[in-house]
């Protein structure tokens, strides 16, 4: 049977329509695309709701819907246990966020990773002092019950290898190149002794120990100062190199998929080859007032209230005895999505994780009860008609404590969509510390953070807001009068992999600076209770400046992202660089490229403000709109370098990563810094060179960034 359609088309007789009707026929159809094209009718492209008027409307109506309590039911809900990730106990957490964003009907979905944990088997420490008398020193905390030392972990450095460690002490103060030559300047030298360390703000614990190990150590005992103020706890943490899976360096974890073996030197570089472990602070201070030996005044501030500023070595002993076990367990990353109406295939992303040390009421749990309570006001916004712009995307990391490992292997695996679709990363990891708001973001955030902070009430006065808080007390914007908004240099959460592998625009936040159960079992719900927010108020206002950030995002026409500030911090920092280099290495390549990206940026400000001065957006103009927020979104991707740091390649961003930790002046430029601390043991002409080469390099990409936001070829 011949089909109908194609009888009509084929049938000889049919005569064509006479050419005046053809003719006609045209015209009507060209002034129905020429009205259509410039008054288009509404359609999801221009919904007839979308306005500042309506937009403010439900920003008001987000801040509303706030509750204390609700925050504070999730956070004790998931805070009754310990919830290490790959054990067993951390699969409840797994699945209480599911189900949240699923009772709030959202898509949602888990994603799992296989990768290489580390757990302790047995440790332990004795002193041998020299009246010839022995003290095992307890690791088990003090001020929790018999039932928490048994549910939680024992203190222990994760990634440190099993082995013993027995020989003379000596005191290194924090740790630092510069603590080092101090100890030398002294006559004190390392080599073959066990070093004991307190925890400062410069290195981090990796650090510490490597670079103990790189001077001779055979050991490493590490404490943190505010120890003294927890009556007992222990910070037991990892010291492995770099984040994500060792065993997948660059790539995801998946099942299946290529794995490293231990041995290979990929991996087995990322670990210490020492033993090292945590020691509570009194402990720390029963072996340093028995230690005798080289006097060294810088460390006076510590150690005068023991012994006088002597730091060994010896003649006090210790030894150190660690066993671990390495397994590669699964970990869980769940996700909830809010579909966008109008650009769905543009993410906003606000991540926190999940899994702790212990019972993580602090770190990280206060952040994640504040995200479940963003997601249960976007439901309650939804119900009231609201539906975002752009795609929202929760993120619920597990393994962050290992090194940022579940949201490492998730960038990792969507690399590409990320890069061509993330508008930005929103991150809260602790969400309340302690006293006063702090944030950090790369720096085309800075306006529109701001901003949202005068919109958020203070919860430590009467009335006025957060942004009045950081007038009062500077500490937070820097770049609109007040000198808190900190940059994401650090490799210490989430945003790391997002901001310095994958070229995403990203802001972290929380409240207080830190806390003195850091990582250890007295980071409980009670403590939060009793100390740092009692009656959750300051959770509330960290989940209303990460939602109304991820709204502002998620639904403004036009990305609220402002690159002058940037060009600001760059030239800010250029000015330090050249305060600390050789007249023979020129800066010349940087400042050209400043004032390029200034040039552009005050170009999209420009354009910004003529579109958003439009009446009534046509075609043409909506066109214009979604062309300048991908220039707006992508320009962060030029500051990536496919070559990445020397050394650590892995970190691609050449303005903000992580330098040589031992020593720098420079909070940005890790490449530059890189190039200044290994220059010192090269030749004159050699060392200059390679930091010429290093400022070429970043001048390279801040050009990069410069030509994706004009959007041009060359």
């Amino acid at each position: 049977m011949t089909h109908p359609f194609t009888k009509l088309t084929t049938t000889a007789s049919s005569k064509p329509p006479p050419p005046l009707i053809t003719f006609t026929f045209l015209l009507i159809l060209c002034i129905i695309g020429f009205y259509t094209l410039h008054h288009p009718y509404p359609s999801p492209a221009t919904p007839p709701l979308r306005n500042p008027q309506t937009a403010l409307h439900f920003q008001k109506t987000f801040l509303s819907l706030s509750s204390n309590y609700t925050v504070s039911s999730y956070l004790r809900d998931l805070t009754h246990h310990p919830h290490l990730a790959g054990t067993e106990p951390s699969l409840d957490t797994v699945r209480y966020v599911q189900s949240h964003f699923e009772q709030l009907k959202f898509n949602t979905h888990t994603v799992e990773y296989k990768a290489l944990l580390s757990y302790p088997v047995h440790a332990s420490v004795s002193a041998h002092f020299s009246n010839g008398t022995t003290v095992e020193l307890s690791l088990t905390e003090k001020g929790i019950s018999q039932n928490a030392i048994l549910d939680v972990v024992q203190p222990y450095h994760a990634y440190s290898p099993s082995g013993s460690a027995y020989g003379k002490v000596v005191f290194v103060n924090y740790g630092r190149e510069e603590d080092y030559r101090a100890l030398e300047a002294a006559g004190v030298n390392v080599s073959g002794c066990v070093v004991m360390a307190r925890k400062g703000s410069v290195l981090s614990r990796s650090g510490v120990i490597f670079l103990a190990e790189a001077k001779g150590a055979i050991g490493v005992l590490l404490y943190a100062e505010w120890d003294r103020l927890r009556g007992g706890g222990v910070e037991r943490g990892t010291v492995m190199r770099g984040v994500g899976d060792p065993l997948s360096p660059g790539w995801a974890g998946v099942e299946g998929g290529e794995s490293l073996d231990l041995e290979d030197s990929e991996v087995s570089k990322r670990f210490p080859k020492i033993p090292s472990l945590p020691l509570s602070f009194e402990n720390a201070q029963i072996i340093l007032g028995s230690l005798w030996g080289g006097f060294v005044p810088q460390f006076l501030n510590d150690l005068g209230r023991v012994n006088g500023g002597r730091v060994g070595p010896g003649p006090t002993m210790v030894n150190l005895t660690f066993q671990g076990k390495k397994k590669v367990a699964t970990i869980y990353n769940v996700f909830a999505v809010i579909r966008g109406l109008e650009e769905p295939n543009r993410y906003v992303l606000l991540g926190n994780h999940r899994d702790a040390w212990t019972y993580g009421a602090i770190d990280p749990n206060s952040g994640t009860a504040a995200l479940l309570d963003i997601a249960r006001r976007y439901a309650l916004l939804m119900r009231l008609g609201w539906s975002p712009r752009r795609t929202i995307i929760f993120c619920s990391w597990d393994a962050e404590e290992f090194g940022m490992i579940g949201s490492t292997e998730w960038v990792e695996e969507n690399l590409v969509n990320l890069g061509a679709k993330a508008v930005a990363y929103l991150n809260v990891d602790c969400a309340v510390q302690g006293p006063g708001f702090f944030a950090g973001a790369t720096p085309q955030l800075d306006d529109i953070l701001i901003e949202v902070t005068k919109m958020v009430k203070d919860p430590e006065s009467e009335s006025g807001t957060l942004y009045d808080q950081c007038v009062r007390h500077p500490r937070v914007c820097r770049t609109s009068g007040c000198a808190m908004i900190q940059r994401l240099g650090g490799v210490d959460s989430d945003f790391a992999s997002f901001v310095q592998h994958a070229g995403v625009p990203s802001v972290d936040m929380y409240y207080g600076k830190d806390f003195p159960v850091y990582h250890t079992a007295l980071d409980t719900y009670t403590w939060i209770v009793g100390h740092a927010d009692p009656l959750f108020h300051r959770h509330v206002a960290v989940a209303g400046v990460w939602g109304l950030l991820a709204l502002h995002l998620a639904d403004d026409s036009i990305l609220p992202f402002n690159f002058l500030s940037y060009s600001d911090q760059l030239q800010e920092n250029k000015d330090i660089l050249s305060n600390l280099l050789d007249q023979r290495i020129s800066l010349d390549p940087l400042t050209a490229a400043i004032k390029d990206l200034t040039s552009a940026a005050k170009d999209a400000q420009n354009e910004a403000k003529r579109l958003r001065e439009q009446e009534h957006l046509g075609g043409v103009e909506i066109l214009k709109i979604h062309d300048l927020n991908d220039r707006l979104m992508l320009a962060e991707r030029g500051f990536l370098d496919t070559d990445g740091l020397q050394g650590r390649q892995w970190f691609k961003h050449l303005i903000y990563g992580p330098h040589d930790e031992y020593e720098s002046k420079l909070s940005c430029f890790p490449g530059i810094a890189d190039a200044i601390s290994q220059s010192t043991s090269m030749s004159k002409k050699d060392g200059e060179a390679l930091i010429q080469h290093e400022v070429w390099r970043v001048a390279r990409a801040i050009q990069r960034a410069a030509s994706a936001l004009r959007g041009e070829l060359t």
